[in-house]
């Protein structure tokens, strides 16, 4: 008998720290679809009816129900967002982790930073959801474990695919470009939306869907009310942010082979398809406010259609 020490139940379950990466990415992923169908059926959280002192039915008499659709609309593209990131860390944890490449372990501690960290927020519009937070501190730590314990996976002399130098030799690395300009531009996107999340909160296309002529109409119905959807953008706007960083990481480390190929287009359809999607549910159909939104879809489609037609390496020339 081995007088070694003995695998305790725990680290059995730990494993390297990848399946708590993986645990982190499926509860994500299940937090995204609670809030897509909580939207869907029209109710708001307990806690939400708490803050405002009234249910979704009852701030739906004000302004002909818009006021209740543009939030359901910000929660409708945040659980889609969320979802997006848990498909981007399962293919992170599965593939590129799992081979010891050092560039995926800091791709979840800098997406980790960007994404837990969006929270604070709450700091610049004043609404503390207690629930987020208290999700927020449950999962944190399966997070963090499952990050300190796959550093021992990491082989510093594993090397990543084809640089920049040769993305513009075929057609599959110039849909890989096309697919890091649209990543980019999420990250930038979601990081605008959270600063207007903390700050004026609304776009003016937003003030027009709902009928009204600025926050202070929605502080009639409840001084309340527009910390909340600030809440709401805010954490909309991390999510983006976070899916965008993921992505530019990916694709500046990664060729797009086949798993990396149908993992981006799930995250795309479900992110893309979330955020417009909604908006067409709701009504609020104004072409400049999603002008980016279509832009960024037909980029995204473009690069996925070139990366799946190849060559991924095109001969010398």
């Amino acid at each position: 008998m081995s007088k070694g020490r003995s695998t305790g139940f725990l680290d059995a379950l730990a494993g390297d720290g990848r399946p708590l990466l993986v645990f982190t990415a499926i509860v994500l992923f299940l937090s995204g679809v609670f809030v897509i169908a909580q939207s869907a059926v029209g109710h708001f959280l307990p806690h939400d009816v708490v803050h405002l002192g009234m249910d979704a039915e009852e701030l739906s008499a004000f302004f002909g129900g818009r006021v209740t659709l543009f939030m359901f609309h910000d929660r409708v593209a945040f659980g889609g967002s969320v979802m997006a990131v848990a498909i981007l860390y399962l293919w992170l944890a599965l593939f590129p982790l799992r081979k010891g490449e050092r560039w995926a372990w800091w791709s979840f501690v800098w997406s980790g930073a960007v994404g837990f960290g969006s929270f604070l927020t709450y700091l610049g519009y004043g609404y503390l959801d207690t629930w987020h937070g208290v999700a927020t501190l449950m999962l944190v730590p399966f997070f963090i474990l499952g990050l300190v314990k796959s550093r021992s996976v990491v082989d510093d002399t594993v090397t990543a695919g084809p640089g920049i130098g040769a993305w513009i030799r075929s057609r599959s690395s110039r849909g890989r470009a096309m697919l890091l300009f649209v990543a980019l531009g999420l990250f930038l996107g979601g990081m605008v939306i959270m600063g207007v999340g903390m700050t004026t909160v609304f776009v003016p296309q937003d003030l027009r869907y709902m009928m009204v002529q600025g926050c202070g109409d929605l502080e009639s119905i409840s001084p309340r009310l527009v910390p909340l959807i600030a809440h709401d953008r805010a954490a909309f706007g991390g999510g983006l942010a976070t899916i965008g960083l993921l992505m530019t990481m990916i694709l500046w480390h990664r060729d797009v082979d086949r798993a990396l190929w149908e993992a981006l287009a799930i995250t795309l359809a479900i992110g893309f398809g979330s955020a417009i999607g909604v908006h067409f549910v709701i009504g609020y159909t104004d072409f400049i406010h999603l002008l980016p939104a279509y832009f960024g879809a037909a980029v995204a489609a473009l690069g996925l259609l070139f990366t799946r037609m190849g060559p991924r390496i095109h001969p010398d020339i």
